[in-house]
């Protein structure tokens, strides 16, 4: 019995190995290469050599400050305002210029209390704009399109005929290239004659004006949302319906009996059963939302004024557009540390209670 169970185990092992060996020299041995290269000043093309710099990089990244400005303010005491009747404040380049502490910091965003304003500066803001819009375009697509997913996998796990067509239609955008659904996407988002502003102006009989959807920061990242969303809704529908096929119809039959609505079903029945489905397209979603880089390279390129900068972009931006092997190593460590963490919360919260 114990050769015939060492046999098997050297059987798995060797259709295992090829690959483990593709894992290790793919994924795992560049990682740590990088976590290296976080550590040093390395460039793609230079002829100084290269140098250990420690935590250098991600202070040069990470690094944030608050300051507060108070008004400027005339012999009377009385705060100094504009034409436009704004408080006037000292010029903030004196502070960042005259104190070591904040050299090199450029201001992110302020808001005012009282008279005093405050800035929030960072020593990168180009990095801390595509953080803040990674975790946007994660907490915007991730339950809007897990969500979208479920409902059509719910309409169409029905025994109807023709119901197959409708499955592959909704999965249809998946299989294609990304890079032709971004291209495709940016001609309909075309402030001048795209199909969207063709569309709203018809549906208004011309009362809509044209919106350059991927030309204005205030639309760009929520237009490049809504194709994300729509393009791979279909792939999560397949996860959802494997996991709705998987629950008995008698526990269908039996809420019926006992006169179930169909929320209740959904509520007592349905949910329970699709939980450790759940648990997947959660985490799934998640990965792949903050791996986002693909129509960002294709449709907007970060902009306009940095508003769809997120952190893979900027990661490949640095290291391969700038040369700065040792920039986009760090920001790939700290990605990669924010998507472990966010996935080992997400398993907790979803764990089996007892």
């Amino acid at each position: 019995m114990a050769s015939k169970l060492t046999l098997s185990n050297r059987t798995g092992w060797a259709f295992a190995l090829p690959g483990f060996a593709l894992i290790l020299g793919f994924i795992v041995l560049p990682f740590f290469f990088a976590i290296g290269l976080s550590l040093t000043n390395q460039r793609l093309i230079s002829p100084n050599p290269t140098q250990f710099v420690g935590f250098q990089n991600y202070q040069q990244l990470l690094g944030l400050a608050v300051v507060t400005l108070e008004p400027e303010r005339d012999d009377a005491g009385e705060a100094i305002r504009n034409e436009a009747g704004d408080i006037q404040y000292p010029r903030l380049r004196e502070i960042t210029r005259s104190d070591p502490q904040y050299r090199g910091m450029r201001e992110w965003f302020r808001w005012t209390s009282g008279e005093n304003a405050r800035i929030v500066i960072a020593s990168d803001v180009v990095f801390m704009k595509a953080l803040v819009n990674t975790f946007l375009f994660v907490l915007v697509v991730a339950p809007v399109q897990g969500g979208l997913a479920l409902v059509l996998a719910l309409l169409i796990n029905q025994k109807l005929r023709g119901i197959n067509v409708f499955r592959t239609i909704y999965f249809m955008p998946v299989v294609v290239s990304i890079v032709v659904v971004s291209l495709l996407w940016r001609f309909i988002y075309d402030g001048q004659n795209g199909l969207l502003n063709s569309i709203l102006q018809g549906l208004t009989f011309g009362l809509f004006q044209p919106v350059d959807w991927l030309g204005n920061p205030s639309t760009a990242l929520p237009a490049i949302m809504a194709m994300s969303i729509w393009q791979a809704v279909g792939f999560f529908m397949v996860i959802w319906l494997a996991g709705l096929q998987t629950i008995s119809p008698t526990l269908y039959e039996a809420a019926a009996i006992e006169g179930a609505s169909k929320s209740q079903t959904f509520r007592y029945v349905t949910w329970p059963g699709l939980r450790n489905t759940a648990v997947l397209v959660l985490i799934v979603i998640t990965m792949q939302a903050f791996a986002l880089f693909a129509q960002i390279d294709v449709m907007t390129n970060g902009g306009p004024l940095d508003s769809t900068q997120t952190l893979v972009f900027q990661s490949v931006e640095r290291g391969y557009g700038k040369q700065d092997i040792s920039g986009g190593s760090t920001i790939s460590v700290i990605l990669f540390v924010i998507v472990l963490t966010i996935s080992l919360i997400q398993r907790w919260l979803t764990r089996e209670r007892y």
